[in-house]
């Protein structure tokens, strides 16, 4: 059964702000301690920190300050082809020109509903984008402004935002853990750091078994672009192969990706399936020591090795045989090996279920916001008493 909403416009709604770049080619606005977000850190639904910092100098020379609660937006930027970074700001933050923030003027509507109801608009903001001269997307301010988005009752806005954020927090708190777990995976490889008497050769080989493009399915497929940076595992790829061959991985496998070695793409396959030919397959040659081989790929020291090797300048490729002389150690101990196993498959199984609960949250968001689904009829309290609530 449905519920009345009211469309308005998001100009009417937020207050909306541009952010800039303080002068790079000064020393005195850079390194300092306020996370500067650019396209390539917002990409998570909250935001607290970044890869570059600037200066309170820096800030007051060329950028802006979003505060706590209010919500960022890439509006500018080739990544916006692919999907619509949009994020809460959960720590202070600067943000460059390409990002707007966003903070509700209407008392009655928070930041929060503000945000999911963009977000259940996310299909709507990519049919609004337009082409740049350089082929980068574009969200026009004008046109962003005017869009209506929806505005559901006092008390069905409040159940709406409780229970999306039950979603959203659960899927936060298992990436905190898969976090965790990564660190142990890799503090547990760094403990033969002194024994590393082998190469990589001794215990791995690199999978050479292709098969035609047609075997590539869209769940299992992993492409250099579905593999996040800075080991942030795999997305699924947003487009098939159309010709030639591709490499079959099977469960137990390492992938990494052999473009720009520096972004640290790599991920654990928990199941079988194909990869793009500049993906390179790493297999144990004693399949219980998949974990282990893992552990160790996973290591910061294993891509500086392989960056020491690459070739090319601007999309620089790791050479296949000098990665394999990476020294490691044979072998951990049995229980440290047991210990791995349980990471990686708790890992994955949190994966699992990230991946579930987005497409629940991503299926439910604009069906309850647009009204069509009557969301007075969600009862809170069944929150309260499962795995979904976060005390």
């Amino acid at each position: 059964m449905a519920c009345e909403v009211e469309w308005i416009p998001l100009g009417d709604i937020v207050n909306l702000s541009s952010g800039g770049t303080p002068d790079k080619k000064q020393p005195a606005y850079w390194d300092g301690e306020i996370p500067w977000i650019s396209a390539k850190t917002l990409t998570g639904d909250t935001v607290t920190t970044s890869n570059l910092f600037i200066t309170e100098e820096g800030l007051h020379a060329g950028s802006k300050l979003a505060p706590v609660g209010s919500i960022l937006l890439l509006t500018r930027g080739s990544g916006l082809f692919k999907r619509i970074p949009l994020a809460i700001v959960n720590a202070p933050v600067a943000y460059n020109q390409d990002v707007k923030c966003m903070t509700s003027k209407v008392t009655t509507i928070t930041n929060e509903y503000v945000f999911f109801a963009l977000k259940a608009l996310s299909p709507e903001l990519t049919n609004m984008l337009e082409t740049t001269g350089i082929g980068a997307g574009k969200l026009a301010t004008d046109r962003l402004l005017d869009m209506p988005i929806p505005v559901l009752s006092h008390d069905e806005r409040e159940k709406a935002v409780s229970f999306f954020s039950a979603l959203s927090r659960k899927i936060m708190i298992n990436n905190r853990i898969n976090d965790y777990l990564a660190d142990l995976c890799e503090t547990i490889a760094g403990k033969y750091c002194n024994d590393r008497n082998s190469c990589l050769r001794d215990i791995c080989y690199q999978v050479t078994d292709h098969v035609d493009y047609g075997n590539a399915n869209q769940e299992t497929y992993v492409s250099t672009e579905s593999l996040m940076q800075n080991k942030g595992g795999r997305q699924l790829a947003s487009s098939l192969p159309t010709a030639g061959k591709i490499t079959r991985y099977k469960a137990g496998d390492t992938l990494i990706s052999n473009i720009r070695p520096y972004f640290k793409k790599i991920w654990y396959a928990p199941f079988e399936g194909t990869c793009s030919g500049d993906v390179i397959v790493f297999r144990a040659n004693d399949p219980s020591n998949a974990p282990y081989l893992h552990a160790c790929l996973r290591q910061d020291s294993f891509f500086d090795y392989v960056m020491q090797g690459a070739k090319g300048t601007k999309m620089p490729r790791g050479d296949k045989k000098q990665m394999m002389e990476f020294k490691v150690a044979s072998s951990c101990s049995a229980e440290d090996l047991i210990l791995l196993d349980s990471v990686i498959k708790q890992r994955s199984d949190n994966d699992s279920e990230i991946t579930k609960l987005q497409k629940l949250r991503d299926t439910l968001l604009p069906k309850l916001m647009s009204g069509e689904i009557d969301v007075s009829k969600i009862d809170l309290t069944q929150l309260t008493n499962n795995h979904l609530t976060v005390r």
